[in-house]
Parts: C-alpha cells; structure tokens; sequence
C-alpha cells in the first residue's frame, strides 16, 4: 500500500527553501534594513552616505553593502573612483514596500502609525507614493485616462501625459502603467514607465522638493499649482 510523498520535499524545494531563508536573512538586519529603505528614494548612495543614515561605521557600512550585493538585492555602480550603491530594480523596491506594509499592521487597531509627512508624499523608488500619489491615481481614473485595473494609459491618458512633457522610453522592458497597493494608504497609486515618468517630471520641474536621507518629499507652490492645474487637485 503506497503512502504517498507526503512529507518528503524534492532537492529542488530544499534548494529554494534555503535560498529563501538566506534572502530573508540579508534583509533582516536592522542596519542593512536601514540601508535598503534609504535607497528606496532611488537614487545611489556611497557607502559612506549610507553609513551616516544607518549610525554604523563606514567600514561596517563596507561589510554590510557586500552582504546585500552577494544577495542580488543592491548593484554598484562605478563613478571614477567612487561607488555608488542603488537598489537592484523596481521589484527589489516593491518588495520591500510590501514588507513596510505588513509591517505597520497590528491586530489591535487600524489606525495608521505611519508618521504624517510619510503618510503624504514620498518617493516609492522611481515614483510616488503616499496619500497624494493615490489621489493622483483616482485623478487618472476618473478622466480616463488610464484603463480601469490601472494597466495601460489610454489614448486621452496619452495626450495628457505628452502635453505634461511625461517621457516615458519605448524600447523599456517594463510595464507602461501598472497599479501599485499603496502599503500606508490600502489603495493605488501609479507604477511602471508612467509612474516613474511622472516623477521625473516632478522632479525637473520643482514641483517637489527631496530631503536628502529621507524618502518623504515636499510640494511646493508651483507644484500645487501644476497638482490642481493637470488633476484637479486642491
């Protein structure tokens, strides 16, 4: 009488049983945890840079850096003599949002404790995130201007982003538009080409303002004006 297999795993799910675990083991570190949501305002950091955010040594920082390389979780790009360290992509980035997300629930409450400047606005690697980003995306769907599961700008969606001077590349191997579950909000913001194109434009326009170190990110006037002139948005 044949028992089965159950209970006895195959080489090849021990295999990824133990890489998982030793992913989830670079990530867990608290000063490589600090490093990796420092990088999530996506642009690249020196090592040294990182060390100051995360209060370790530079050479600690060094150790650190190697250990999320080896793991495919950062790259290192090379400046001269200098080195830079970004996140190894989008799906690096949107991970790590997911793990933020989970992370602030509790079972007791479901009120927020996501400080409030977070909370608002703040860069989601290479696009916006937080409660404006959401309103954007609401903005988005209710002139049509992107399909209804946020997965393709329409062509009225199109024109608008060409007027708004949004450069999106053709030849990218990533989604065009894609809808993202903001992890603070529990709603949508907007991702792919779009999303990232957006942010640029933002950003070259000063219609936000970065603080070094920290993703939160601050409208400033003209960029109120240009939220309310191209969304409505007060």
């Amino acid at each position: 009488m044949s028992h089965g297999n159950y209970g006895i795993k195959s080489e090849a799910e021990d295999s990824l049983e133990q890489a998982m675990s030793v992913f989830a083991s670079a990530i867990a570190d608290p000063s490589r945890a600090s490093i990796l949501c420092a990088l999530m305002d996506g642009r690249a950091w020196t090592a040294t840079e990182l060390s100051i955010v995360a209060g370790i040594a530079p050479s600690t920082a060094s150790g650190h850096l190697t250990r999320l390389l080896n793991n495919g979780l950062v790259v290192c790009l090379m400046q001269g003599r200098h080195r830079y360290y970004s996140l190894a992509g989008a799906h690096i980035a949107g991970l790590l949002e997911n793990l933020m997300g989970v992370s602030v629930q509790t079972r007791h409450t479901a009120v927020t404790r996501t400080p409030v400047p977070l909370r608002y606005a703040r860069t989601c690697y290479d696009h916006l995130a937080g409660e404006l980003a959401v309103k954007i995306y609401d903005a988005l769907l209710r002139e049509n201007w992107i399909v209804a599961d946020g997965s393709a700008l329409t062509a009225a969606g199109n024109a608008h982003f060409t007027k708004m001077g949004v450069v999106m590349d053709p030849r990218s191997r990533r989604k065009p538009c894609c809808a993202c579950l903001d992890w603070s909000e529990r709603r949508f913001h907007l991702g792919g080409s779009a999303g990232s194109g957006l942010l640029s434009l933002f950003d070259a326009k000063g219609w936000i303002q970065r603080t070094a170190g920290y993703r939160e990110v601050r409208v400033t006037e003209s960029g109120s004006s240009a939220l309310s002139r191209w969304f409505n948005l007060k």
